[in-house]
């Protein structure tokens, strides 16, 4: 992962006439953050296109190389003789806590939920708690014309949707006052990759 600069530098903006990137803006937005919320519809058991987009660029989060001098820019031979010599694959995004909502209107929500779990449990930020991971059927079988009325008519999900953002807010209070535990802190994996 030396190699694999955090943030990420494939994609430099303005590079390639890449004017409306704004993956520098959001990766400055997640290293700012205590905390995150994603919430997303789920297309075909996954998560739309732009949020995979940016789960993707968001590799780097993961063992990136934090200093781009060391390898001199992208230079192969530099990051595979610093990765030999023992890369600790730094994650970046450590500690932060996380919730979750996603819905959809026929399938795949509780898969969608996990996945975004997995990816983020991965990147050593932490669930917020039970209540901070939400997946819901909303409108459900019903036409996508007039879906976004089933959504304004269902008080219970929207309160459900602020619990998410309740229990992230105590996760993040407590992760400040070093009464939530993050057990998994002072482990060294034996393969982290």
């Amino acid at each position: 992962m030396p190699l694999c600069h955090w943030p990420c530098s494939c994609y430099p903006n303005h590079a390639l006439d890449q004017a409306d990137d704004w993956m520098a803006e959001i990766y400055e937005r997640w290293v700012a953050a205590h905390a995150v919320i994603i919430l997303a519809p789920t297309y075909w058991y996954q998560s739309p296109s732009p949020l995979k987009l940016m789960m993707d660029r968001m590799v780097s989060a993961d063992g990136g190389n934090p200093d781009p001098t060391t390898t001199h820019g992208k230079h192969v031979a530099e990051a595979k003789a610093i990765e030999q010599q023992g890369w600790d694959y730094p994650k970046h995004l450590f500690g932060r806590a996380y919730g979750l909502m996603v819905h959809g209107d026929v399938a795949g929500v509780e898969a969608q939920r996990r996945n975004l779990s997995d990816w983020l449990d991965w990147m050593g930020l932490i669930a917020a708690g039970a209540a901070a991971q939400l997946d819901r059927y909303i409108g459900c079988y019903q036409p996508y014309y007039n879906s976004h009325d089933a959504l304004d008519q269902d008080k219970a999900v929207q309160e459900e949707a602020r619990n998410v953002a309740r229990a992230v807010v105590q996760a993040v209070q407590e992760l400040r006052t070093g009464r939530l535990s993050q057990p998994a802190k002072q482990l060294k994996p034996p393969r982290p990759k």
